[in-house]
């Protein structure tokens, strides 16, 4: 009977997917089943009968399996189990192994060790882990893109934030030439409010004029590069190429110099001072391109004709927009001409004709200018000479013989270059900026860009 029940046995061990491994106490491997011969790479032959460590102790990377086997027979007490990688030949496998007590009814005589191949459950546990790091990874890249657009997007165009998040190189410094429009605003006398005004209003009245100036660009396919204080560059032809932007541009700064009438309105129920701004444009070859550094990285436009375009704001008063003749020339709609102003920018050796701008297609600027009336007595003063936003340290006499809202014709004995700023003071009135527009018969023609509370006392003697 005791025979019988051991054939059974022996017939359900050979007949198991799983393999099946005695071990001695002496260590001499007593039985192995097919399955175990095919998992472990070996035959019956070169398995029964032979010490385990002889057989297995050659491979230093199959210790896992080797250590698990001889706790058992050497920790009698527990029963072991672990999953360890099997190295077959040039395969590595994947086991779960479990160890038991082999005994004879009386005493524990060995170890059985059975053990099945779990490479294929181990691949797909790795890949649905791997399938959920990538989940995770992908969502927090989801969740670093939105935050860059929301970030980045209150400063940068659309257009901009898409190209570094969907562009593999999009982050990558470097750039190419490009044909593009430039546009530079800036507001008149801007410095001189900042010294008047409390930093909260400042920054109140800055935010919604900067707010209203960004919409109209976008609008007209504009992409805002900085903002430099109240100073605006934009581009138009990048990073979405289009042929029509100069006439974008043109069309951007007739907008903008329109909106100026609601700036200043919003401006007047606040008790904010009214603003004026000057436009230049300039279209040529320039870099685009992310510039920078690896540790602070921007994209930008560098190039002669940038710097051209901000040579050609300088020389606006306030409500005007100046187009290079390049600008000019690639615009197809009409565009109405106030005048011609022949200027010789620095960096260029020839001169150049600008382009006063009215108007373009069915927007005008309705630019107003109002001549300076004569005065009864002419007000003395000095001023002092700006030249790159620095006030210079000489001061020079002036008389004004005549005067406006909005500009005065001065005499002086200094030769005063066309375009140019000044900081003046007459009748007690200091803070007074204007700019150089015209010289006729010995006297200067200004436009004022900044003027100080108390300023009107100073039409009080003009010739009605």
């Amino acid at each position: 009977m005791k025979e019988n029940r051991e054939l059974i046995f022996e017939s359900l061990i050979r007949d198991l997917s799983e393999g099946v491994m005695t071990v001695g106490l002496d260590g001499v491997i007593g039985y192995v089943n097919p399955a175990a011969s095919l998992i472990l790479g070996y035959t019956s032959a070169e398995l029964t009968g032979r010490r385990f460590a002889e057989v297995f102790f050659g491979r230093e990377e199959n210790d896992a399996f080797n250590q698990t086997v001889l706790e058992a027979i050497y920790d009698k007490a527990e029963l072991h189990e672990n999953i360890v990688c099997y190295y077959c030949g040039e395969k590595v496998k994947q086991l779960h192994v479990t160890t038991s007590f082999l005994n004879n009814g009386e005493e524990r005589i060995g170890v059985i060790a059975a053990f099945r191949d779990i490479s294929e459950l181990s691949e797909l546990r790795d890949a649905v882990k791997a399938m959920r790091r990538i989940q995770a990874l992908n969502d927090r890249l989801e969740m670093r893109n939105r935050l860059l657009s929301e970030t980045f997007g209150r400063f940068l165009s659309d257009d901009i934030v898409s190209q570094l998040l969907e562009t593999p190189d999009g982050l990558a410094l470097g750039g190419r030439k490009r044909r593009l429009s430039v546009l530079m605003s800036d507001v008149r006398g801007f410095t001189a409010l900042s010294e008047r005004m409390n930093a909260q209003s400042l920054i109140e009245m800055l935010n919604h004029y900067l707010g209203e100036m960004t919409e109209i660009i976008q609008k007209n396919d504009g992409t805002i590069i900085e903002f430099i204080g109240d100073g605006i560059m934009a581009i138009f032809g990048a990073p979405n190429p289009s042929e029509a932007h100069a006439q974008n541009a043109v069309r951007a700064a007739a907008e903008m110099q329109c909106r100026m009438a609601e700036v200043n309105e919003w401006n007047l129920k606040r008790g904010y001072p009214r603003l004026e701004m000057g436009v230049g444009i300039n279209t040529g070859d320039m870099i685009v391109g992310n510039i920078g550094s690896e540790k602070r990285t921007k994209y930008g436009v560098v190039g002669m004709n940038v710097n051209l375009a901000g040579r050609i704001e300088s020389y606006t008063v306030g409500g005007e927009i100046l187009i290079s003749p390049e600008t000019r020339a690639e615009v197809t709609e009409p565009v109405e001409i106030r005048e011609i102003r022949t200027v010789l920018p620095k960096g260029l050796t020839e001169p150049i004709d600008l382009v006063s701008v009215a108007g373009i297609g069915d927007v005008s600027l309705g630019f107003e200018e109002d001549e300076p009336v004569r005065l009864e007595r002419p007000v003395d003063g000095s001023f002092y000479v700006i030249s790159e936003k620095q006030i210079g340290a000489d001061s020079y006499p002036f008389r004004f013989t005549a005067i406006s809202a909005t500009g005065a014709v001065i005499v002086t004995e200094k030769e005063l270059e066309l375009y140019g700023n000044l900081e003046m003071e007459a009748g007690g009135v200091s803070d007074i900026f204007a700019k150089v527009l015209v010289k006729r018969d010995g006297n200067y023609l200004l436009r004022f860009t900044s003027l100080p509370e108390g300023f009107s006392t100073l039409f009080h003697n003009k010739t009605e």
